[in-house]
Parts: C-alpha cells; sequence; structure tokens
C-alpha cells in the first residue's frame, strides 16, 4: 500500500470538526442500537437528521448509524437508513464497509439487503481483509453464497504489499475453507469457478514465492478428508503438480491413497467433458450460465456437480 493509499485512508476516517459533537448522528446511532425503527423513522423524516446520516459519533471508535445497524443485524433499521440515502459503502476506522461488519457478524438477512442495495461484494480495497474470506474461514456457507452470487471474486488473497509477499499472501478462501474444515464452503467455492491448483491466481504473485503450495497439497498436509480430494480431481485440479513425498509427517489416508490411484488411472471421457463445457462457459459464476444452456435438466445438474444417476 502506497503513501498516497494510507493518507487517503485517514482523511476519509478522521471525524470533522462539525461531526465531533453532532448530537443528530448520536440519536441515529441511539436509535439503531435500540432497535427503534419508529423512532428512527421520525428522526429521518426531519432535514436535520438526514444530514447527520452518514456521520460518526460514538466513543473510541465513532461508526455510522448504518454501520451500527450491519454490526448489530438490526434489519429493519438497516433498510431504513439505505432508503434514507445512507452511503452504502462508507468505511469504518479499519477501512471496513458495513457489508464487510454483517458478514463477520453472520447476519444474512442484512448481507442480502446490503448486497440489493448495491454493495460491493468485496469489501474495501483498504482492507487486507475481504467479506469472501471472512465468510470462507467461519464456514458461512449462506452468507457466503450471497456474496459469490452477486458476484464477488472467488479466487480472492489478502491484500499485502508486493515487499511482503509470502506464502500468507495466497491464502484464499479455498484454502481457507479446506484448514478450518468447512467443506461445504469448499464445494461452493470450486462450483463458482474456484481455480483448483493455486489458490492464487496471479502469476506475479506466485513467482515471487519459493514452492508454492498447491490445494491438493494443503489438503494432504492438513489432514482433509477424502472428499475434498475427490472435489478437488472431479474439478480438474492437476494431480501430477503437487510435490509427493510420503514420509512421516504425511497421513497415510484415503485421500492421499485416492490422489496416487488417480495418477495411474485417467478421467471418465463424462468427466473430461465436463471440464471442457465449464472451461469453456465465459462466465466467472458458472452456475447462471449452465443454467442457461438449452440441455436437459440432469446434464445440467451433472455440470454443477449435482447428484445424478451419472457414473462419474
Amino acid at each position: 500500500m502506497s503513501l498516497m493509499d494510507i493518507s487517503k485512508i485517514f482523511s476519509l476516517l478522521q471525524p470533522k470538526e462539525e461531526d465531533e459533537d453532532n448530537e443528530q448522528c448520536r440519536a441515529l446511532n441511539n436509535a439503531v442500537s435500540s432497535n427503534d425503527a419508529a423512532l428512527l423513522s421520525q428522526l429521518l423524516f426531519q432535514e436535520d437528521y438526514r444530514r447527520s446520516i452518514n456521520a460518526r459519533s460514538g466513543w473510541g471508535v465513532p461508526v455510522t448509524p448504518l454501520r451500527t445497524a450491519a454490526a448489530l443485524g438490526h434489519l429493519r433499521c438497516l433498510e431504513l437508513l439505505l432508503e434514507h440515502g445512507a452511503e452504502i459503502d462508507s468505511l469504518d476506522v479499519k477501512a471496513q464497509t458495513p457489508l464487510f461488519t454483517a458478514v463477520s457478524g453472520k447476519h444474512l438477512d442484512c448481507v442480502i439487503a446490503l448486497l440489493k442495495a448495491g454493495a460491493d461484494p468485496n469489501g474495501s480495497q483498504y482492507n487486507n481483509c475481504s467479506p469472501v474470506l471472512t465468510a470462507a474461514r467461519e464456514g458461512d456457507v449462506h452468507v457466503l453464497r450471497e456474496l459469490l452470487r452477486f458476484g464477488a471474486e472467488v479466487d480472492v488473497r489478502p491484500k499485502v504489499p508486493d515487499w511482503a509477499s509470502n506464502a500468507t499472501a495466497c491464502r484464499g478462501p479455498l484454502y481457507l475453507s479446506a484448514v478450518y474444515g468447512h467443506f461445504e464452503c469448499f464445494k461452493l467455492l470450486l462450483i463458482h469457478g474456484a481455480n483448483p491448483n493455486y489458490n492464487c491466481t496471479d502469476e506475479k504473485m506466485l513467482a515471487r514465492i519459493k514452492q508454492p503450495k498447491t490445494v491438493l497439497e494443503v489438503c494432504l498436509r492438513y489432514g482433509c478428508g477424502v472428499e475434498y480430494v475427490q472435489l478437488l480431481i472431479d474439478f480438474g485440479a492437476d494431480v501430477f503438480l503437487p510435490t509427493v513425498i510420503v514420509d512421516k509427517t504425511m497421513k497415510q489416508n484415503e485421500a492421499l491413497v485416492l490422489l496416487l490411484k488417480e495418477r495411474v488411472h485417467p478421467r471418465t471421457l463424462m468427466s473430461e467433458t465436463r471440464l471442457a463445457i465449464r472451461s469453456n462457459l465465459c462466465f466467472s459464476d458458472k452456475e447462471p450460465a449452465i443454467d442457461r444452456l438449452d440441455v436437459p435438466l440432469i446434464l445440467r445438474n451433472y455440470l454443477k456437480h449435482i447428484s445424478s444417476d451419472f457414473n462419474v
């Protein structure tokens, strides 16, 4: 992050002098904190209060009323603020948007409301983390599904400066969902187009890292179940890419046996066809693209990796 970026953050986050003792803003925040939608509505119909809708107040960490509503999960208050023009992607002192706060609090209804109102599903460019990374780490598959449905980057990675690039920078959502054992999130990310080989798609970043780990290697190293490895194989992971050294630290489990078996048994023609079709769909989010294909439902389900009678 450049010095200019840092300066911009501080300029955005420092409260203006006229906002320091802004009684209107405090009143709005108090109404939201109490989840008093009726009082909030009355206040917002007054011009003085509407002018303070994006102001910050509070001890220690000043926040906007919208950020308070998102953090507490007070949906009706959040909707009222949006209806009266609250800035949807305003930043707090941590450069977190209201959406990020709602995701962190696992407030699904608020997440959906913010996304429908136009919130950036990727959060703030000034924050190292992102809503997708947070949802994948916490295993919140419902929130993750909504973020991806509204166009969030599926292979997002932590934002670190080039000089600090290391293996940590490649720990994206697919990596996190595997390490923390969130299989449904892991599957959802792959369905929405996550790279099955490296969790980082930035070639320059990969080139700076000595021996970058593939997702397959991560799954083996952390003892993920065989279902993780099978899913990666089904989504086209290169089984010859990871360096597999069978030693005492490597768990001799079904996952490793499956990987070694796949190296000598080619994929079925059906499986190769599915991979070819998915790779030629010119959309980052494959699901809606597949739904538009003029093919039988059983084939669409197969392309979306929904259980069917096909022998794969």
